[in-house]
């Protein structure tokens, strides 16, 4: 049986296959300049696929971006909550997956628990994707990257920085940062640091990655500032939160530390007043509409490499 093209983690991928990603979601985007959003790739890579998206978390930009992207590639799509579903009423995660690679052709998970996604890849015979778990969030990163290059060229050799929760999406630019050869300078609280493990990771693989609690010292001469909310779906200190991450803010006077041609990014819901102003948010330094509409772009080629169409 042939191994299936499970889409997790970026640092479990191959840089080239990374690179192939990017690569055809900006030439599919191209393509379909000036046409509907209904209408099919010229190539129709999904025809005759069918997509299940299962949501334990709730969902706008995932949800909606993976529906369209499995129709704009000539597929179908099954979306379904994790509570409409057995799998809500005692169902094991293994035999789910093994019934679901009977009936689709690849698997979306929206999950609450990484190891929950990797059990499920792990005895399931079509791909699995990891659309968000409390561990990492790979195909919102591919959008950031994507949106990123199209304004300002190869990320290779570029600066990031990060500020704010060291959370899964910031693991995710952890995992991405020495595959695409991207410095990563990451400022934070020393209490909502990212994981040790996926830092020593990158490390061992020649990342470029810096630590500080001072956000002007990570955002100084970056490419690219990057927020994302101090309180993410589950985390119940609120309160202690958005004291620590109140120095982090991203404002105007923190942008203007970056490079003159540096962008701001945002993954998207936009707590305005918290971590980035409404000045930067709707700013003419602000890409995060683009890149909201990338997770569309993105993931058609995430899906497309998994069904052995790219690289």
């Amino acid at each position: 049986m042939t191994t299936p093209r499970h889409f997790i983690d970026l640092w479990k991928l191959e840089a080239s296959d990374l690179r192939a990603i990017l690569e055809d979601a900006k030439a599919r985007k191209a393509a379909r300049k000036g046409w509907g959003q209904a209408r099919v790739d010229a190539d129709a890579p999904a025809d005759g696929l069918t997509l299940a998206m299962i949501f334990e978390k709730n969902s706008t930009r995932t949800r909606f971006s993976f529906d369209a992207a499995i129709r704009q590639l000539g597929g179908a799509g099954i979306i379904s909550t994790a509570a409409d579903m057995q799998l809500g009423r005692g169902e094991t995660i293994e035999d789910t997956a093994r019934v679901l690679s009977r009936m689709v052709d690849a698997v979306m998970i929206r999950a609450n628990f990484h190891e929950d996604v990797e059990l499920f890849a792990q005895n399931s015979t079509v791909p699995v994707i990891n659309g968000l778990t409390d561990k990492s969030h790979p195909c919102q990163i591919m959008a950031d990257l994507l949106t990123f290059e199209e304004h300002r060229g190869s990320v290779e050799g570029k600066t990031i920085a990060w500020v704010g929760d060291g959370n899964n999406v910031c693991a995710s630019f952890i995992h991405a940062a020495p595959k695409l050869g991207f410095e990563l300078k990451i400022a934070c609280p020393a209490v909502y640091h990212p994981d040790l493990v996926d830092l020593a990771r990158a490390a061992e693989q020649q990342g470029r990655i810096t630590m500080t609690d001072d956000p002007r010292e990570a955002v100084r001469g970056a490419d690219c500032v990057v927020a994302d909310t101090w309180v993410s779906m589950g985390d119940v200190d609120h309160d202690e939160r958005i004291a620590a991450f109140e120095p982090y803010q991203v404002d105007e006077a923190l942008m203007d530390l970056a490079h003159p041609d540096g962008v701001f990014l945002h993954c998207l819901p936009a707590h305005r007043g918290e971590e980035v102003t409404d000045a930067v948010l709707d700013g003419p330094r602000s890409l995060v509409w683009d890149e909201a509409e990338n997770r569309i772009h993105a993931q058609k080629s995430v899906l497309a490499w998994c069904f052995g169409k790219v690289g």
